[in-house]
């Protein structure tokens, strides 16, 4: 009873006066109570029956991750693996895939062409490039539907439009094969669903199978690049996604397992290959979650509320000095953070979910125009356009540039701002690897109708936030409003997800919106809470002493000057990574 009436107290604050406009104490407090009504309401399971997983042949699983995502759960070992289904943060009644003609309605290109597509490069002041790389890196671990140039969505062509043909051919979303029929609005992540590094380590034998060099370690080469075939390490998570920060992020974290490696191997010479690598992995990935969980997402999402509560997530309200002077105290998350406590899947068994996948569609963030610099001496070396470092042009680029200088120059660069008008000009007319074009910021609109993720103004209300009234409501000047109003023929309930959250008021310090913001305060902290190994086996028998200091001692900082020494004096005074450090 109490906990009802804390819920509907904090959502009329919350619709009233805003959980961001609220005194830190009673903005932590309104949080609490937004993450725990999503807890209780906004968690669906998409899965009808249970899938069937071969039974573990050792105790392996116990104290490593599985390449397949399996017995993270040891009561449902199915839970989270690869080729299980997508969840739901919103009922099943508003979910429903659009179909045409409301697919289309308005059309995805006109909508990218008009409200989209960028003009004027408009700069997210407090990031770096490395932001925008580091969120690709990670949505390559946590989901990926693949795609099935088979059956295409046929997009009519707008009148005018100049498109090579009509109606555009744009590839769909697999079906799910194990729905009973086409269309039920339940779809497959090829990627294990946990937070594992799987875009480093694979979600199938064959991927881990080639990473893999011996004693452990990973395939880096004597120059410190990755030394796999670049069309399956491009391959994994999408070809078409491969670019040079992703290049860039693989190296690092494939350089960070083999340090691990060197340590672990000092401590326990007698340990077999394959029990440095499982340990080296299960290090990295914890590691590579801390980085985003304090580090990326404060960068993001500046807000002073938001700098204690996503650290929370980590060290607890009693924050790191006391997590390093007296670690654990109790096995709740409140005081000591999500690491090392109880694990709890609370209303639905853990999947990402379709929402989390749309709102993390952030390609503003991506510039169209990149300056190699020189870490010496501040220079430019070479101006380049995306498609120049885009696929197979990603390693050449490196090679001549040097990690390091590629690196200081993605960190002295702003991404894009999260916002309309702003999304980048390649993607308009972008050539997949298989040769059909596609207009990528388009596609991220019919991704959403397609899957049935509400729009704009049924997500709000499915999420308990209110709805826009008006057109006059969303943060942008006069001319944008009207071509939002043009565009959606004056029927607010036809915006669409990305329009809208782009459009819209963003809280002090936030790199993009609220909406988007109650699925990540949501899945964020589920990430950690519904893992075993961020939970109950968060501990040093089963990521060792040397592993739980490593894991302590690191950050993204530490990680870069561990390997690019050159890089330390930039460094020197950057408190946050994905911040723009100094660039003389």
């Amino acid at each position: 009873m109490m906990k009802r009436v804390f819920e509907r107290v904090v959502r009329a604050v919350d619709h009233r006066i805003g959980w961001d406009r609220l005194p830190l104490p009673l903005g932590l407090i309104a949080l609490v109570g937004i993450r725990d009504t999503l807890r209780d309401h906004n968690l669906y399971d998409a899965n009808e029956t249970t899938p069937t997983v071969s039974p573990a042949t050792d105790a392996h699983h116990l104290v490593a991750r599985t390449i397949d995502g399996s017995y993270n759960d040891l009561q449902v070992p199915s839970m989270g693996m690869a080729g299980t289904r997508l969840g739901r943060n919103v009922a099943s009644s508003v979910s429903k895939p659009e179909q045409a003609p409301m697919l289309f309605d308005p059309n995805p290109r006109t909508v990218s062409t008009e409200l989209l597509l960028r003009h004027e490069f408009q700069p997210a002041p407090t990031l770096n490039v490395l932001a925008a790389a580091w969120l690709q890196f990670e949505t390559r671990d946590w989901f990926s539907h693949g795609t099935d140039p088979a059956n295409p969505i046929l997009v009519p062509r707008p009148p005018g439009d100049d498109w090579h043909e009509d109606p555009m051919r744009w590839p769909s979303t697999p079906a799910d094969p194990t729905a009973h029929a086409r269309g039920t609005g339940t779809f497959l992540n090829t990627e294990t669903h946990w937070w594992d590094a799987s875009q480093v380590y694979g979600s199938t034998p064959q991927f881990q199978q080639a990473i893999r060099a011996e004693d452990g370690r990973v395939r880096i080469d004597a120059r410190g690049l990755i030394d796999v075939d670049p069309e399956l390490i491009r391959a994994s998570g999408g070809a078409d996604g491969w670019w040079l920060g992703l290049e860039l992020m693989h190296t690092i974290f494939m350089c960070e397992h083999n340090a691990i490696c060197e340590r672990l191997r000092a401590a326990y010479p007698s340990w077999s290959a394959d029990e440095l690598f499982d340990k080296a992995r299960l290090i990295n990935a914890a590691l590579i979650a801390k980085i985003h969980t304090v580090e990326w997402t404060t960068a993001i999402l500046g807000h002073p509320t938001l700098q204690i509560g996503m650290r929370a997530n980590w060290w607890g309200l009693a924050q790191k000095r006391v997590h390093d002077l007296a670690g654990r105290i109790g096995s709740g998350d409140l005081i000591s953070g999500i690491p090392g406590s109880t694990t709890n899947h609370h209303s639905a068994p853990y999947a990402i979910t379709e929402d989390f996948v749309s709102v993390y569609r952030m390609h503003p963030l991506v510039p169209d125009d990149f300056v190699m610099r020189d870490v010496a001496t501040g220079g430019t070396k070479e101006a380049l356009e995306f498609m120049q470092l885009h696929g197979l042009e990603a390693r050449p680029v490196l090679e001549r540039t040097g990690t390091t200088n590629a690196l200081f120059s993605f960190g002295t660069a702003n991404p894009g701002a999260v916002t309309l008008h702003n999304s980048p000009r390649f993607m308009h007319r972008l050539e997949r690897s298989d040769g059909v074009f596609i207009d990528l910021s388009a596609m991220d609109l019919l991704r959403s109708r397609e899957r049935g993720v509400p729009r704009y103004n049924e997500f709000r209300r499915q999420l308990h936030m209110r709805p826009a009234g008006s057109f006059d409501d969303f943060a942008v000047d006069r001319s944008t409003r009207e071509q939002l109003r043009d565009v959606y023929g004056g029927d607010l309930e036809k915006v669409d997800l990305t329009v809208g959250m782009f459009g819209e008021r963003l809280p002090r310090g936030f790199g993009f919106s609220d909406t988007a913001f109650r699925i990540f305060v949501l899945m964020a902290s589920r990430r950690l809470k519904s893992d075993r190994f961020f939970t109950v086996d968060f501990t040093p028998r089963v990521y060792t002493p040397e592993g739980m200091s490593w894991i302590d001692a690191s950050d993204m900082s530490s990680v870069l000057t561990r390997h690019y020494p050159a890089l330390a004096p930039v460094l020197r005074g950057v408190t946050n990574a994905f911040a723009p450090w100094p660039s003389g």
